[in-house]
């Protein structure tokens, strides 16, 4: 039997989650990222500094970081009935390809899900890729024909 866990990542990790990170970016055809030791270390310094804000979730295989998704909170403005409101964006959702297909995609959007539901936020987005879409549909995103983007271009 594997041996897996689904748990807050530990700051000891977040070099080996940013190695997925750059997995990510090679395996979508990202190219002239620099070197990899420059980014693990703004990647660790960056997760340190916004920790209060982006939480990041792994799966662990044994002793062996395999997965990771990041839940960016954000507040929102108040009502009169909600003081408080707080709404998160899941991003940089990513299993290993070797570990696919077998459900632990879907153990980590639900720990996700379960730890916005503890935090009390009113919702959670995604960007997804096509490929993607239908296991966030299984977790229970759904399309909203509220939710609009406006792509931003810089000159």
């Amino acid at each position: 039997m594997e041996n897996i866990g689904i748990r807050p990542a530990r700051p000891a990790e977040l070099a080996a989650v940013a190695g997925l990170r750059w997995q990510w970016l090679v395996e979508n055809g990202a190219e002239d990222l620099g070197e990899p030791d420059d980014f693990v270390r703004h990647f660790v310094a960056w997760a340190d500094e916004n920790a209060r804000t982006h939480h990041c979730t792994v799966v662990v295989r044994d002793d062996r970081v395999i997965g990771m998704a990041w839940l960016a909170m954000v507040q929102r403005v108040p009502t009169p009935r909600a003081p408080r409101r707080t709404s998160g964006d899941l991003q940089c959702v990513y299993v290993v390809p070797e570990a696919r297909d077998g459900g632990l995609g879907g153990r980590l959007l639900r720990a996700v899900l379960d730890e916005a539901r503890e935090l009390g936020l009113e919702r959670v987005t995604v960007h997804s890729s096509p490929r993607a879409i239908p296991a966030y549909a299984r977790s229970g995103f759904e399309e909203s024909p509220r939710l609009l983007q406006a792509r931003i271009t810089h000159p």
